[in-house]
């Protein structure tokens, strides 16, 4: 190859290498960074669900309380609905949304064997700001049963709550009785809840008295710190909702969580 020849090669490879190099740039000039490789499948973030079920709070034991709690502080303006969880999901979802449209919040008692029919439930309480708990597997007379019997009882609603939610819940209430005997308050410490939930207000809604009647039962009785015993699964319930929390507030009295009034 001659002189002239080998010039004009190199001047042909020079302005391919340039335009290589133009492709490669951004409109900087500068070459682009390199892309970081991809993450790995498994170090993915969790989902939201399972990020909100880490955050569930479990049971607490409350300073100054006794075991079995009936009441709250009386110097706190405000008052906990607690609603035994169980019946028609409709109605409850109903019940949830009266809550929340007055912004009111409530504490919701579950029974096992109702998560199982409706898991989803678990989590519609727990987004809508309310607090979740324990009533029992499947709501038998806890009271008269052998040792191993309550205990399965209490453990396994809480193995639900514990799968649905990351927590065995809030509370541990036991079922077809107002008051735990010493045993069932042993055994639900032994599951993990250092107090029972009792009350001190029987709505009475369980038998169908209609919804002036709860409103004013509740009203009535209600005053600083009360504990209210409510149902899910009755439209009396869900119709004097409305009624009764407006006149709690006409008289200075909030519907809040059981953790809330005692903490």
């Amino acid at each position: 190859m001659g002189r002239r020849d080998a010039l004009r090669a190199a001047a042909h490879a020079g302005t391919a290498l340039a335009g290589v190099l133009a492709a490669g740039c951004t409109e900087t000039g500068r070459p682009p960074a390199p892309h970081p490789p991809a993450a790995p499948e498994e170090a993915a973030s969790p989902s939201p669900s399972a990020h909100r079920s880490s955050s569930v709070p479990g049971p607490r034991r409350i300073p100054g309380q006794p075991a079995e709690i009936t009441h709250g502080p009386r110097d706190r303006p405000a008052v906990a609905l607690t609603f035994h969880g169980g019946g028609d999901p409709g109605t409850a979802r109903a019940l949830l949304s009266e809550a929340e449209r007055a912004d009111a919040r409530i504490t919701v008692l579950a029974v096992g064997t109702w998560l199982d029919e409706h898991p989803d439930l678990a989590r519609r309480v727990l987004d809508g700001g309310h607090e979740l708990g324990n009533h029992t597997l499947r709501h038998l007379d806890i009271s008269s049963m052998a040792e191993s019997d309550a205990y399965a009882e209490i453990t396994g609603c809480a193995e639900r709550l514990r799968r649905l939610t990351g927590s065995i819940g809030s509370w541990f209430r036991p079922s077809r009785t107002r008051y735990a005997t010493p045993l069932v308050q042993r055994l639900a410490a032994r599951a993990g809840y250092p107090h029972t939930l009792s009350y001190d207000i029987d709505s009475l809604d369980h038998t169908a008295p209609g919804a002036p009647a709860i409103t004013g039962t509740v009203t009535d009785a209600a005053r600083r710190g009360s504990v209210v015993s409510l149902h899910f699964g009755y439209p009396d319930t869900v119709a004097a909702l409305p009624a009764l929390l407006d006149e709690l507030d006409r008289r200075g009295l909030r519907a809040v969580t059981t953790t809330e009034l005692l903490t």
